[in-house]
């Protein structure tokens, strides 16, 4: 969006704002108009503790800062150095040639009939609709506007894909994978692989010469600059059924490894390898978080949801409790191991939680795991993250072709970005699990339907 020339006028839509509160300072010495329709709906979500209403508050409060002891009614005014200008615009009527295309009086409408006017007194000045909504994108085509998707935070098709193709395959020769798999040390040194030194936490799945041997996995270890064997490891009753459950839960495992990254279709084990691994180290931590975004249709509050707060957060938390169900059937009803994780529950080291309760509080000392993250956006996850201390450790779980917010997409959601953004640290570790263990009919179900 960097300007050429004569700044261009970008005119924003409410679902930006609401996306990335900042997005007014991402657009370069270019000039803003957000229309008053905007400000109406901001208005309306402002109220509350989820993403939305942290966005809402947080641009009025921005807008505020930049207006103070001066008005809009002349132009606009400067949001800062090196960045253009923004106006708030009264709404304006449609062209008379396309008064009668949208009869609804809706926010939408405004809005773009704002955006044709801002256009059309500004002549010879780029000028485009800046809308997350694809409904808007389609409409303000229909009518010769120019029109955009925000792309700030959007990433290419290239990079998504890099995220899904995480394990490098080579074949070795006999020796090396003896040594690999069965010498004392069970690692090998990265010359002997490689030309150039791995990143840090990099997958590998080496094949004998031999097909009929089968393959082994393993990693880069950054401290130690040799190539490990990742070897099978059991979680709180829970053994991996694959390969790429088997480096998950290594990484889940791992102290040195603080953020990890899970993406996979429905049924791959995500969330059950998580809170297995969780509840395995229980003693490590001192509380251990499962959490999730509350994505509410039709963006309502949750407060049209009968009962008191447990009983409207009963149906988005209950994913968890049915992971957790899955591990305490490993067990006896009396054993030891089922009475802890109760006891866990009842002294809250356990505690499942929505997301939006968690803002603002600093987690120390805590396994933190945070189901359906692809709901999240990049400065949600940020947000997140940047609660961690001392001792913590955060997994982010979730499937990116099944996003639920209405203005994200695999390209611009939080857990890709995750996996984009974090790749090569040596803290962090993304696994993709593609082969889905929940049963033979979701595994088919999900192939073909």
């Amino acid at each position: 969006m960097r300007a050429m020339g004569k700044p261009k006028i970008f005119v924003l839509d409410t679902n930006v704002i609401l996306h990335d509160h900042k997005a007014i300072r991402h657009f370069q010495d270019n000039d803003l108009v957000i229309p008053v329709a905007v400000i109406e709906e901001l208005d309306k979500f402002k109220k509350g503790n989820d993403a939305l209403a942290y966005n809402a508050r947080g641009f009025v409060r921005d807008i505020d800062r930049i207006a103070e002891g001066k008005t809009f009614a002349k132009g606009g005014l400067p949001i800062g150095k090196g960045l253009g200008t923004i106006k708030i615009e009264p709404n304006h009527p449609f062209p008379e040639k396309y008064a009668g295309m949208f009869t609804d009086d809706i926010p939408d409408h405004r809005i773009l009939a704002t955006a044709m006017w801002v256009r059309d007194n500004h002549p010879g000045i780029f000028t485009a609709l800046v809308t997350k909504d694809i409904n808007l994108r389609i409409k303000a085509k229909a009518v010769g506007m120019e029109v955009q998707d925000y792309l700030t935070d959007k990433l290419e098709d290239e990079k998504v894909e890099n995220t899904l193709r995480e394990v490098q395959e080579r074949t070795l020769d006999g020796a090396l994978m003896q040594a690999l798999a069965y010498g004392p040390e069970t690692s090998l040194d990265w010359k002997k692989v490689t030309d150039s030194r791995p990143s840090a936490n990099q997958l590998y799945k080496f094949h004998w010469e031999s097909s009929d041997k089968g393959s082994v996995c393993a990693r880069y270890d950054e401290d130690r600059d040799r190539i490990v064997l990742v070897k099978s490891r059991e979680a709180y009753g829970i053994r991996p059924r694959n390969d790429e459950q088997m480096i998950a839960l290594d990484a889940l495992l791992n102290p040195r490894v603080e953020l990890v990254s899970l993406t996979g279709g429905a049924g791959t084990g995500k969330t059950l390898l998580a809170l297995a691994a969780a509840l395995e180290q229980e003693k490590e931590y001192e509380q251990i978080i499962l959490s999730r975004p509350t994505v509410v249709l039709g963006n309502q509050d949750l407060g049209f949801l009968p009962g008191d707060q447990k009983a409207k957060m009963g149906p988005f938390l209950q994913p968890l409790m049915d992971n957790l169900n899955v591990i305490k059937g490993q067990f006896r009803p009396n054993s030891k191991e089922a009475l802890r994780i109760e006891s866990m529950l009842t002294q809250e080291k356990l505690i499942i939680e929505p997301l939006a309760y968690i803002r603002g509080r600093s987690l120390g000392k805590c396994y933190f795991i945070i189901d359906e993250a692809q709901n999240l956006t990049p400065h949600e996850m940020k947000t997140i993250i940047t609660r961690a201390g001392e001792g913590t450790k955060m997994v982010f779980t979730g499937d990116i072709f099944q996003i639920d917010q209405p203005y994200l997409d695999q390209w611009s959601n939080g857990l890709t970005h995750l996996g984009e953004k974090m790749a090569g640290q040596k803290l962090f570790q993304h696994v993709f699990l593609r082969k889905g263990e929940r049963s033979r009919l979701s595994e088919l179900a999900s192939k073909l339907l």
